[in-house]
């Protein structure tokens, strides 16, 4: 890998706390450890929301609330990009110009706050670019 910073979507931080999700668990932890290890993993707030609702709430084995904020309070030594009002803005326009729901420009447009040349994602099209962001899918 490069030494690029890469943006994580939620559902791939899920999958490496969720050991139901099998081959994509093993991925995901693989991920996850590459990023802790060179430094280079970017979230934003909306990531760790949803990563807590998720781990807490909708999985079939539900972490206590107490170990998901632990691990939220471990990613935000990661960079984290603030959802501001020019990211809503910016996420609205992206809605309107490509056609993602508002969640996924909201994601998109976080990674590229952040400068990350890569967004790791399963919900959206791998191979897709919108500027320099890169969109990959890492279970393909």
């Amino acid at each position: 890998m490069s030494v690029d910073k890469v943006f994580i979507d939620t559902n791939i931080l899920v999958y490496g706390y969720d050991t139901s999700a099998g081959n994509k668990y093993q991925k995901a932890r693989k991920i996850l450890k590459d990023l802790w290890d060179s430094g280079r993993g970017v979230v934003s707030t909306q990531v760790l929301q949803e990563f807590f609702v998720t781990v807490t709430r909708k999985l079939p084995r539900s972490m206590a609330p107490e170990a998901a904020r632990n691990i939220v309070s471990d990613l935000l030594k990661w960079e984290v990009v603030a959802i501001d009002g020019a990211a809503i803005l910016d996420a609205i326009d992206l809605h309107k110009s490509h056609g993602y729901s508002f969640w996924d420009s909201l994601i998109v447009v976080a990674a590229k706050k952040a400068n990350c040349p890569i967004l790791l994602s399963e919900d959206l099209s791998s191979g897709h670019m919108v500027g320099a962001l890169t969109i990959q899918n890492p279970f393909e």
